[in-house]
């Protein structure tokens, strides 16, 4: 029969970092040039991430996009269409508006809601990418009226300003 060697205890390391004097505590560490999992890109300089304007000749035709944006806007305040399907459309100002006027929505009794309905709508183009429109509701038997302002970036209709009366 063969001997095992006999066991040896080992200390393992403290994996605590070694203690820092008080004067090593409040020292500025020194500023490193790189950053720690990220890429090193400078976004100050170019402006060709953000939102590009685009010309009236580069956009779709904005009367079919007024009609859905308009019967999408007016489902999303009476609280029958969640915010999120427009926010591609709609400016962060505009988006917000949505959100709060849905949540004021959901706090109403469903049973007696009743889809609001587009009756009619104007467009017109006062600029180059620029469009204004307007629109008449009738939404619980009673008649509203919305006006939008939608401008061409990234080659789609953003909504950046609404008022509804």
């Amino acid at each position: 029969m063969t001997t095992l060697p006999a066991l040896q205890v080992v200390k393992l390391p403290d994996p605590r970092p070694a203690p820092i004097s008080g004067d090593e505590a409040f020292r500025r560490p020194t500023p490193s040039p790189y950053v720690q999992d990220s890429l090193a890109l400078d976004f100050t300089r170019d402006s060709s991430f953000d939102a590009q304007w685009t010309p009236r000749r580069d956009l779709p035709e904005p009367a079919p996009v007024v009609r859905q944006l308009v019967q999408a806007y007016v489902e999303i305040m009476a609280g029958l269409r969640p915010a999120a399907q427009v926010a591609r459309w709609s400016a962060p100002e505009v988006y917000d508006i949505l959100c709060r006027r849905s949540v004021v929505a959901a706090r109403r009794p469903k049973a007696t809601q009743r889809r609001p309905v587009v009756r009619r709508v104007r467009v017109q183009e006062p600029a180059d990418g620029v469009v204004e429109a307007c629109a008449v509701i009738v939404e619980h038997d009673r008649v509203r009226a919305l006006a939008m302002r939608m401008t061409g970036v990234d080659r789609r209709w953003v909504v950046t300003q609404l008022q509804v009366g």
